[in-house]
């Protein structure tokens, strides 16, 4: 028997180590005198550099903050460790406190393994990296996780209005020499460390939702290989002989069975 993978796709997306709503737009003149250029020239710079990258593997350890309803809060670790191949080849592996989870995606198929449940389900893919990340978005509701590596500053990026931005100098992240930068916008304040020199990687982002009268936070700390080695195998899903195909639930379909 079929099962639907709705809840197995909602713990995987909460594997996001990267996930900030960017403006495809300038600031607005009301809130420009809180607008440092050079802020902004650094975040542009970026994701052009990152949208540069044939291949990269990247590795996300981050935290993320919990907020009970009595206030509490728990920390709660996971690590995001993404092979990409543009334009079609993409491995997330992903392992922490609440989930462990693998996604995989070869340029015709991808596939998402909920390894704790022990259930996994495969689809037809676009050709590209770009288009996976719309259709698992629009079609099945899924955020990939570190998705805005492929998005910062490009079209697709949020419209949401950075309000402020301010460069606040030199900062060191595991060793590597970086400038920090410090934004806020509706709900979110957030920070990002961008590697200095000729290749301006984010080594280190902290979100906090100001929306939550907690302030709940997500770091994340990355750490970057631009040569990785790999072969084809590494985005074939090889399903473990107890583990149970089920099949995607579509956001649309879901919507209509409950009319």
């Amino acid at each position: 028997m079929k099962r639907n993978i709705g809840y197995t796709i909602a713990l995987l997306a909460l594997a996001t180590g990267l996930s900030v709503p960017l403006p495809a737009q300038q600031p607005s003149a009301e809130t420009s005198d809180l607008i440092d250029s050079s802020a902004m020239d650094a975040l542009n710079q970026m994701g052009t550099y990152l949208r540069s990258l044939k291949d990269f593997q990247v590795k996300a350890n981050a935290t993320s903050e919990d907020v009970l309803e009595d206030g509490e809060k728990l920390m709660f670790a996971r690590t995001t460790d993404m092979l990409a191949v543009r334009p079609n080849k993409l491995r997330i592996d992903i392992q922490g406190d609440q989930m462990s989870g693998l996604l995989l995606y070869d340029g015709k198929t991808f596939t998402l393994f909920a390894r704790g449940a022990g259930y996994y389900a495969s689809g037809n893919a676009p050709p590209t990296i770009a288009e996976l990340i719309e259709i698992t978005r629009e079609k099945y509701g899924i955020e990939l996780p570190l998705v805005d590596l492929f998005l910062w500053g490009s079209p697709q990026a949020s419209a949401n209005k950075i309000t402020e931005a301010t460069d606040f100098g030199p900062g060191d992240v595991e060793g590597t020499t970086c400038e920090r930068y410090a934004f806020r916008q509706p709900g979110l304040d957030w920070q990002v460390w961008i590697q200095a020199g000729d290749h301006p990687l984010p080594r280190k982002l902290v979100l906090t939702t100001t929306t939550d009268e907690a302030r709940p936070q997500h770091v994340s700390i990355l750490t970057w290989n631009l040569a990785p080695s790999y072969n084809d195998a590494a985005f074939v899903f090889d399903p473990p002989a107890d583990a149970h195909k089920i099949v995607f639930a579509e956001q649309n379909a879901a919507a209509t069975g409950n009319n």
